[in-house]
């Protein structure tokens, strides 16, 4: 029976932007520590050539953008950049490669390899590589593997408006998966795509009546870039941001919510809000996959101003959700 309805998560939605984040912070402060945030890096370890057509995306081969195909990373280039990302304080890895699904092979034996360097360099691991199958994942899990991401973008409703290469259902079923596998969930979306507020309250509430709920939801802004069909979408508000923010917080306490795109759009105060209202994982570094993130020295700047610190390395317990 599925916890939350769709009345339930609506009614959060509309409700007194100030009375949304209270709830929230409370929810927030009784289930994670409200002084530190994760700093994560994310790598694009295969860039362009995609064969998907997701309307928001500078990869996929059917949109003309500036990112072409480009050839794999080599394992030690990427285990040097995981270096330098723990080295500026990041305790989490992410690579990403622009496929539609994991295929066996070479590819895929270079990406294993990766993994298992970046957990011996003593970082926390994750892919997004696209659609994965069961034992896919069970190899990825047998190389250290901590979380995978695979995002739902928006809702059932919506899906094809956004994507039309694969399904919803496909997406979901590479989430159970990762999860047979025991490979811990990185899952969210993305608003400004010209989804209504039913669309990205439906959103939150599949991620939040998957049984286990997801370790970890990114909540993306919208990067608009020239050449892909959403390049002309208005920019997001910024309190829709820290609205959906304190919703997933409130429906997923135990779940780690991810700052993730769009914040090069946003200011300082608005990006606090966002860690205010139950944020408490940002991405670091000067770039997302292709789309442009806040320096460093900015980040940490604002983390100082904020009164948080980052989290350290390891540092929640064994009993404390694994994420």
């Amino acid at each position: 029976m599925e916890r939350f309805t769709r009345e339930h998560v609506r009614a959060l939605y509309d409700r007194p932007l100030f009375s949304l984040i209270d709830e929230a912070r409370a929810v927030h402060r009784a289930h994670h520590d409200d002084g530190q945030v994760q700093l994560c890096a994310l790598l694009s370890v295969k860039t362009g050539g995609c064969p998907e057509d997701c309307a928001y995306c500078p990869q996929s081969s059917h949109h003309d953008t500036e990112v072409g195909a480009e050839k794999m990373l080599d394992v030690g280039e990427v285990l040097a950049a995981a270096a330098r990302a723990k080295e500026i304080g990041s305790t989490r890895f992410c690579m990403g490669a622009a496929w539609r699904e994991v295929k066996d092979g070479p590819a895929f034996d270079r990406v294993i390899e990766m993994v298992k360097g970046v957990k011996a360099i003593g970082l926390e691991a994750c892919v997004t590589l696209g659609m994965v199958t069961e034992s896919q994942a069970k190899r990825l899990k047998e190389a250290g593997l901590d979380a995978y991401n695979h995002n739902l973008d928006t809702s059932r409703d919506n899906y094809r408006s956004i994507i039309k290469t694969r399904s919803f259902d496909d997406r979901l079923a590479t989430l159970r998966a990762v999860r047979s596998a025991g490979i811990t969930v990185c899952s969210g979306g993305i608003i400004g795509m010209g989804e209504s507020i039913d669309d990205r309250c439906e959103m939150l509430r599949t991620l939040a009546n998957l049984e286990p709920q997801p370790e970890s939801v990114p909540i993306n802004a919208l990067v608009r870039v020239p050449g892909t069909p959403l390049a002309d979408m208005p920019p997001v508000d910024p309190m829709d941001l820290v609205r959906m923010i304190a919703i997933a917080r409130i429906l997923m306490p135990n779940t780690r919510v991810r700052l993730s795109a769009g914040r090069t759009d946003l200011t300082r105060e608005a990006q606090m809000m966002c860690l205010y209202a139950g944020a408490n994982s940002i991405f670091y570094g000067e770039r997302l996959l292709t789309t442009p993130n806040p320096e460093k020295d900015a980040d940490m700047g604002l983390i100082r101003e904020a009164g948080l610190v980052p989290e350290p390395p390891h540092a929640r317990t064994a009993s404390a959700p694994s994420t």
